[in-house]
């Protein structure tokens, strides 16, 4: 039984929903057997059918939803520079955003890190240390927030805030050259001008077709830019666009192009500038969590909802955050930056390092629940988040760490045992059909 409910999902929102041909659920399947892991990244879809038949104790009312990332995961946070140049760690993909209750983040959370957790040869009560001490960290950071000690608004993390793996990483990255991102993607044609390398494994030309149809959706694109951070137009002048593959797992199948702008003029090409834009489609959540009309009004265009989800999460976003429109598909743009960077698990193998890290990303997590208040417009919220939270969660953490440490074991095994059946099931009829 369990077996045809991972067939029916998959089948429902991989090919019905999603859209994906054959070739790309391949695709997508490939990266899921790899690990258990792999496999709950790639199956948001069965999470969420999951948890929203579980009646949790800790959940916000219905009528009072936080703005939720949707797919908090370990991997889903990382090393970057914000508007300010300043080198932070935080969360670094908003495709799923959506209004509900904080307690779905939390619980993908902290599944994530029992798996990655088990991934790096930690035992029962290490992945029990980790969780509680992720939970015990949101707690404490929600309260400071809901009691005015701390401002959602102002909080970030710099390597002087942080310890371990996160701090090597930041550190790392503050060595970085600005023409990082140009070196590693870009080269000088026989001509002298800067074009994409398309000799790079997943880096593909597009046709001349879709080369025009992009540059003529790119004035959407630019009325579609913060008048704070709006350059002069030549600024945005496309100089070579390329199609990007092999990105992600939740997101293979969707259209994702680099576009090389011209931004600061001189003669060096030093400060070109590299775009992604990346297709977006309604978030997973919403397929589950009741409808919210108010909400989909303000974000009929899944581009403008993704991009507003990160200015919301983020005090400081991307100046370039946009969105467009081609062939009936929705894209949102942000730049590629060369000041990016992931966690390296080498720094993530003993428990004090994981100690640290979880502890940093639980105060990430309740940041951005905290945040996504403040500058919500049109008044989706009229609440402070925070407040509501703790009241959910009570002013003590100990029944919450006790759910989540007992659930989050049972779910971590449902995904183990998940990912055998998934990859019979993928020998048995995906692949035969």
């Amino acid at each position: 039984m369990r077996k045809q409910t991972i067939h029916t999902i998959l089948d429902q929102f991989d090919r019905q929903q999603m859209r994906l041909s054959k070739t790309d659920r391949r695709a997508k399947y490939d990266k899921m057997k790899q690990d258990a892991y792999s496999f709950f990244r790639g199956s948001a879809y069965l999470f969420y059918y999951d948890v929203t038949n579980i009646p949790f104790h800790y959940h916000t009312p219905s009528d009072k939803p936080t703005w939720i990332m949707g797919d908090l995961h370990f991997d889903n946070y990382s090393g970057f520079q914000n508007e300010k140049g300043e080198i932070v760690f935080d969360v670094d993909d908003f495709d799923e955003g959506y209004l509900g209750s904080y307690l779905y983040d939390v619980l993908r959370m902290v599944i994530s890190i029992r798996l990655f957790g088990s991934q790096q040869g930690f035992g029962e009560d290490e992945q029990d240390e980790f969780v509680e001490q992720f939970v015990k960290s949101y707690h404490k950071q929600i309260r400071k927030f809901a009691k005015g000690k701390d401002n959602p608004v102002k909080t970030r993390f710099r390597a002087d805030d942080t310890k371990g793996a996160i701090k090597k990483t930041l550190e790392k990255l503050e060595e970085r050259q600005a023409t990082h991102e140009l070196e590693k993607q870009t080269t000088l044609d026989e001509e002298g001008n800067r074009v994409f390398d398309r000799s790079k494994e997943k880096l593909e030309s597009v046709s001349n077709n879709e080369y025009r149809e992009l540059v003529r959706a790119w004035s959407q694109y630019v009325e579609s830019l913060s008048d704070g951070s709006l350059h002069d137009e030549e600024h945005y002048e496309i100089k070579d666009i390329v199609k990007k593959s092999g990105a992600g797992i939740g997101s293979t199948g969707l259209k994702r192009y680099y576009i090389l702008i011209e931004g600061v003029h001189d003669n060096e090409h030093h400060d070109d500038v590299i775009l992604e834009a990346k297709e977006a489609r309604a978030p997973i959540p919403a397929y589950f969590f009741p409808y919210d009309e108010t909400f989909w009004q303000e974000h009929r265009h899944q581009g403008k909802r993704v991009i507003e989800t990160q200015q919301a999460m983020h005090h400081m976003a991307d100046p370039y955050l946009g969105f467009f429109t081609l062939r009936n598909r929705h894209f949102y743009v942000r730049e590629r930056s060369p000041y990016e960077r992931d966690l390296k698990e080498k720094h993530l193998e003993d428990e004090k390092s994981v100690e640290q890290t979880v502890k940093v990303m639980a105060k990430i997590a309740a940041k951005i629940h905290a945040r996504a208040d403040v500058d919500i417009e049109h008044g989706l919220l009229d609440y402070h988040s925070e407040t509501e939270i703790l009241d959910a969660m009570g002013d003590e953490p100990d029944g919450l760490i006790h759910e989540l440490k007992t659930w989050s074991k049972f779910y971590q095994s449902r995904v183990e045992t998940d990912f055998e059946l998934f990859n019979e099931w993928l020998e048995e009829y995906f692949y035969k059909k």
